[in-house]
């Protein structure tokens, strides 16, 4: 029996998480988001050997996830998943139109929750953006299309927010060497 207490404990965490999902599912996924992303950066630092924990850049990712990454992908899909059923040709909207979108304003909102300047996050999202783009297309997009292509729409939130953890870390990890190198 006591074998089966964290068995018990995962499915009743992951049960609540659906409930909450379906009954509530933008609330959950600005929480979710807001948790994901202030964990990829507490990692990523922890990764990256800094000596002292940056709390203005885990606010800013945990913001970001509150307000931009948990609303923002809910409204678009909603709005979109009615109008497009092939997930080929969704793949390429959310490609083409969405991701650039989002990667320009993730760059730009991290920097002015840190406290940056409006010019002063201009100048860092110019620098970073198109490596971030670059390797957002060429490392997610094939995850992306799975997901959308293979994954039960119940479970497409979640896989989701497996890949933002890792982009988090990685967002994160390149956040901290454009600032180290501006230093």
């Amino acid at each position: 029996m006591a074998l089966s207490k964290p068995k018990d404990l995962i499915l009743q965490l992951t049960s609540a998480y659906f409930e909450r999902l379906y009954t509530s599912p933008l609330k959950t996924k600005a929480i979710t988001s807001c948790v994901i992303a202030a964990l990829g950066n507490f990692i990523s630092q922890k990764i990256s050997g800094a000596k002292r924990f940056n709390e203005d850049s885990f606010l800013a990712f945990a913001l970001f996830g509150l307000f931009f990454g948990g609303p923002l992908p809910h409204y678009f899909y909603t709005y979109i998943n009615p109008f497009v059923r092939n997930p080929l040709i969704l793949l390429l909207i959310e490609r083409c139109l969405y991701t650039p979108c989002y990667q320009a304003l993730a760059l730009y909102m991290l920097s002015m929750f840190e406290g940056s300047s409006h010019d002063d996050a201009l100048k860092q999202m110019k620098k970073l953006y198109l490596p971030v783009l670059t390797a957002n297309l060429k490392y997610l997009t094939l995850l992306q299309f799975i997901n959308l292509k293979y994954v039960p729409p119940i479970l497409r939130v979640l896989v989701v927010n497996l890949i933002g953890f890792c982009w988090a870390i990685y967002l994160a990890q390149q956040r901290s060497k454009q600032t180290k190198a501006t230093k």
